[in-house]
Parts: C-alpha cells; sequence; structure tokens
C-alpha cells in the first residue's frame, strides 16, 4: 500500500473528496467494490484516530488489502474516475 490523496485537513477526507471532484460520491464497501470491478478508482478513507489517511486502489489487491475485515479502523468509501484518482494520488501506471 502507498499511494494517497492529501487533502486540505487531517479529517474529513471523504466527504472533501466527494464534495470537490466531479462525479465523485461516497459510497458503501458493496458499492465501493462494485466500482472497482467496474473500473471506477475507489479511495478508502481509514480513521487512525488523530488523523486519516485516503488510500487509492488502484488494483483489486490493493482494494482487499484496505478493506481486510481484520481491520476494525473506521472506513469511508469515495468512488471517482479512475483516471482522476491516479492523477490525485500520484499514481503512474507502468
Amino acid at each position: 500500500m502507498g499511494y494517497y490523496v492529501q487533502a486540505p485537513s487531517n479529517k474529513g477526507k471523504a466527504e472533501y473528496l466527494a464534495e470537490n471532484f466531479e462525479r465523485s460520491r461516497l459510497a458503501t464497501l458493496s458499492e465501493a467494490r462494485d466500482a472497482m470491478e467496474n473500473g471506477e478508482g475507489v479511495i478508502v478513507v481509514v480513521d487512525n484516530g488523530m488523523f486519516e489517511a485516503a488510500g487509492f486502489c488502484y488494483d483489486v489487491h490493493e482494494f482487499n488489502a484496505f478493506t481486510d475485515p481484520s481491520d476494525s479502523r473506521p472506513k469511508k468509501y469515495v468512488v471517482m474516475d479512475y483516471d482522476l484518482a491516479a492523477d490525485l494520488s500520484g499514481y503512474r501506471r507502468r
């Protein structure tokens, strides 16, 4: 794991992304999984207490790592255009 999206504050990242980028929306885990399978970009925002980390799920392995059921930290899911999510995170396909 390693491609993260920055936001103006340490908290509220999912809401910031959904509100400030065209065609971006908050989603449930199930909706995010479906979006990933349909080629959309998915960002999982993990609440680490004092800050949130917004990780770009560039493939299914990354998605599974961020959504591991043994990780009980609160999470929110943002679905958006794949290329936009890649650009926001700095991810470059090899």
